[in-house]
């Protein structure tokens, strides 16, 4: 089973511009996901995709593959789906290129249930949800699993609810790693946006609207995504520099 992961990574950025260059430690920030992606044991190769000549200069600079994309990628689906038809693959990681901090584990936790399930289409992460102003906050994604570990819904509110008296419930926080069978990837990226995914903003949507599933794997692997300048000051603050 060949595995490839591709790290999209966009120039541009409403909150952040030139976000994969932001040093810290003197490294950019894509060279620090990079490192993380590849300590995973299960990918036989690692890309970074992108359309931006300062991106692949500064990829190729540490030595990383790089496999340039339209600029007209409007997702970074849509980009990963670009850069892994030029190349074979069995499965295909999506890793965000905003976590610079990324544990390679994430990456083989996804892949592990395509070992035994031949007829997996999509995994995703997810990790346990216990901090209430997360539970509450719109920009971290939650998620629950029916009884066998498929998705039924991702939402920006706090899900499930709580009816009053009713004993708490777990919460899962969506992790934005997934992996996909190849051709499932190209099926997925050229759906027409649905009413849920608009809505929430969620593109993952799509996939439960048009009546395919999504296994989530439960991970211990927390993320911390780099939006905002407060964002990299603290990790820069993470890790002394």
């Amino acid at each position: 089973m060949k595995v490839l992961v591709f790290i999209p990574a966009r120039y541009g950025s409403t909150r952040l511009e030139a976000k994969p260059l932001k040093l810290i430690k003197n490294k950019p920030m894509v060279e620090w996901v990079y490192e993380g992606v590849s300590k995973a044991k299960t990918p036989d190769s690692v890309f970074v995709a992108t359309d931006d000549e300062r991106i692949k200069k500064a990829v190729e600079a540490f030595g990383g593959k790089v496999v340039m994309t339209s600029p007209d990628c409007k997702t970074g689906t849509e980009r990963v789906a670009e850069a892994a038809a030029k190349m074979d693959a069995d499965i295909v990681v999506n890793a965000q290129g905003d976590e610079p901090l990324i544990d390679g584990s994430v990456i083989d936790a996804c892949v592990a249930p395509f070992k035994t399930d031949k007829s997996l289409l999509l995994s995703t992460p997810v990790v346990k949800l216990t901090d209430p102003h997360e539970i509450q906050n719109p920009n971290v994604v939650k998620a629950i699993a029916d009884k066998d570990g498929f998705a039924i819904y991702f939402s920006r509110s706090p899900i499930p609810y709580v009816f009053p008296g009713a004993p708490l419930p777990l919460y899962y926080k969506h992790i934005g790693v997934y992996a996909y069978k190849r051709d499932f990837l190209f099926k997925m990226s050229s759906m027409a946006q649905t009413p849920l995914e608009i809505s929430e903003r969620l593109e993952q949507l799509r996939v439960l609207e048009n009546g395919y599933k999504i296994k989530l794997v439960e991970t211990s692997y927390n993320p911390i995504s780099v939006d905002t300048q407060e964002d990299l000051d603290k990790v820069r603050s993470m890790v002394g520099g």
